[in-house]
């Protein structure tokens, strides 16, 4: 077979068809979706091709009353046109209910990015049916928020060196990135990368059925988080299209199957990828380990097909790691037992543990003293919460670092000064809980305060053997950088931004973090763990923190290692080796180790300035 008959950089695997049983299990499972709510209704779908129908309107219009600014004559206007390409799950056809649409607005050389903010965004306001429109222009990827008819859109904008962007334009040149500036590429980047992936596929139904899979379960396994280290949508769909090109005529439910034994026993970090690697017309950086250090780094690295091709899981740290391993070996395990009918699809969709996990968490608290600046700062933290992670990693005497992937939103109205310093610090009494904004109205010192609490679990390296006495956990040092980290933030207000880190026993954990009776059903368990799997351990490559699965596997089980290029079988480069940058004082305890941090600074008008207190008690 030659490479012009197969998709992908190596050969398939099985080519066979499904066996009856395969075809039977993915029934249950298109049954068992349908449960869970994954699909949208018709009459959904119907109003998301309409309000798509009237964004590509208005960017045709928008095009024409730019150009006509410009001195176009009218003639030269209209034909200028603009167009519109979904990607993310929309385009790929995973998409569920509620779920916004990411929309990229192409438009001629003569309209700029300026543009897009300041006549575009008033037209949009003005259309029957918006709401919640929202602007971010400095953003990575700058971007237009909004809701139309009810339907949430994310709108982005390329502006190709054209002077006409015709209706049948496709993206797939690469060419068209000729004389672009970078926030341009990146903009282009997600639509080409999901256009690539459908071509890459040998059947896309079968693709979408085992994403849509993939996705509900990474979502309830609580590891469906780009920002937090662990994988977001594109990584997921990279890794289910690799598996459909390795079996081309499976059905969904072995696609499903084979997925997991695969992913649990992938050699990282060998890339996955679903094409060779292309060179192209710009001077811009391609994904590359030999030639950066930083490409060498990354611990599972699954890399974009469209040019230039790129690392989608930079983010990915040892702990996170760790954590999708052990999700790949559950999930591994349920499905074997689906496929020989003594279990169901639901048991994989098991609702996460993470706050039934550990005995100790890390609390990471912004607080803010209005809506709107509440909404920047706790996404800044959020995403700096994975350098946290990292620098937790160093610690001696933590075995992982676990992020939780989204954070905890709350109001508090505080009738004092003293009320808000402890709300901002996560200490929310019963009755500062039920006030209403009503109850504050009119009384001196009085105030709202707006946190967002994110959580890191801490897995604790068990006692020594025959360990007396109090042991200690170090922490100061990662908290404290990190909260340099945060108010490095260039538009970090001193005056109206706070941020806290502490830690609490699981016993302390607020109920607004379960689902109402959760809290009594799962006991907490600490995570077990082999002496080959501490952090940066040379011995295990998916860094499980339990030895591999002994029991036989079906005859697919090895079949990892023929998924590999064959160039690349002899061997792949490892990333370097973590050096550690803290040490930490460990001295042993009966079972309640105290973690040292920052001791928090008295603010002395809290109200004022709640980022005076930078972290919390750890005592």
């Amino acid at each position: 077979m030659t490479t012009s008959e197969y998709l992908g950089v190596t050969p398939p695997i099985s080519e066979a068809g499904p066996s009856k049983r395969e075809e039977e299990v993915t029934a249950t499972l298109m049954e068992e979706l349908k449960k869970q709510g994954v699909f949208e209704s018709d009459e959904d779908a119907k109003t998301r091709e309409i309000v798509l129908g009237r964004v590509a309107q208005l960017v045709r219009n928008f095009v024409h009353r730019v150009s006509l600014s410009r001195g176009l004559s009218e003639a030269a206007a209209s034909a200028a046109g603009g167009k519109i390409f979904t990607f993310g799950s929309y385009r790929l056809g995973v998409h569920g209910p509620g779920s916004d649409i990411d929309t990229l607005c192409v438009v001629p050389k003569h309209v700029n990015r300026e543009d897009f903010f300041e006549v575009l965004e008033p037209m949009l306001r003005e259309l029957d049916g918006v709401s919640e429109v929202s602007a971010v222009p400095d953003a990575y990827v700058p971007v237009i928020g909004a809701k139309i008819q009810g339907v949430a859109l994310d709108l982005l904008v390329a502006r190709l060196a054209l002077s006409t962007i015709p209706d049948n334009l496709e993206l797939r040149d690469d060419n068209l990135l000729r004389n672009l500036d970078e926030r341009c590429v990146r903009s282009l980047g997600g639509s080409r990368v999901i256009d690539e992936i459908l071509r890459l596929v040998p059947n896309v139904e079968v693709f979408r059925a085992a994403l849509r899979c993939i996705k509900l379960w990474a979502q309830k396994r609580a590891i469906y988080s780009n920002v937090n280290g662990f994988l977001g949508g594109v990584a997921w769909a990279l890794l289910v299209a690799r598996i459909c090109q390795l079996y081309p005529n499976e059905v969904a439910g072995a696609v499903v199957s084979r997925f997991f034994i695969i992913m649990y026993q992938w050699n990282w970090p060998q890339p996955v990828l679903l094409k060779q690697i292309e060179e192209g017309p710009l001077p811009v950086r391609v994904w590359n380990p030999r030639l950066y250090p930083s490409d060498r780094a990354h611990r599972m690295p699954i890399i974009t097909p469209a040019y230039p091709s790129m690392c989608s899981t930079h983010n990915v740290t040892q702990s996170t790691q760790m954590i999708m391993s052990q999700e790949f070996k559950r999930a591994a395990e349920i499905v074997d037992r689906v496929m020989i009918g003594s279990a169901n699809w639901s048991e994989l969709f098991a609702k996460h543990d993470f706050f039934h996990k550990y005995r100790y968490y890390l609390q990471v608290i912004a607080s803010s003293g209005d809506s709107d600046t509440q909404l920047r700062w706790s996404g800044t933290v959020e995403s700096r919460v994975r350098q946290l992670v990292m620098k937790l990693e160093f610690v001696e005497g933590l075995t992982l670092a676990h992020p939780f992937i989204k954070g905890f939103e709350q109001i508090s109205y505080c009738l004092t000064d003293e009320e808000v310093r402890l709300a901002a610090q996560g200490e929310i009494s019963k009755a500062t809980a039920e006030r209403k904004k009503e109850d504050i109205e009119d009384k001196d010192g009085s105030g709202a305060v707006w946190t967002t609490t994110f959580y890191i679990g801490l897995c604790l390296d068990p006692k020594p053997p025959g360990a007396v006495g109090p042991r200690r956990l170090d922490i100061s040092y990662p908290t404290t950088e990190f909260t340099k980290l945060v108010k490095a933030w260039e538009h970090y207000d001193e005056t109206s931004m706070g941020v806290v880190v502490r830690h609490i026993k699981s016993s302390a954990l607020p109920d607004s973090v379960f689902d109402p009776g959760e809290r009594e059903r799962m006991p907490v368990r600490q995570l077990k763990r082999t002496k080959s799997s501490k952090l940066g351990s040379k011995t295990s490559n998916n860094l499980s923190p339990d030895p591999p699965n002994k029991r036989p596997r079906p005859s697919h089980a090895n079949d990892t290692a023929r998924a590999l290029s064959p160039k690349d079988r002899k061997g792949s480069q490892r990333p370097p080796g973590l050096n550690t940058l803290a040490t930490s004082t460990s001295v042993t305890s009966p079972s309640t180790p105290p973690l040292a941090a920052p001791k928090p600074v008295s603010p002395s008008n809290f109200l004022k300035s709640p980022a005076a207190v930078t972290a919390g008690s750890a005592s």
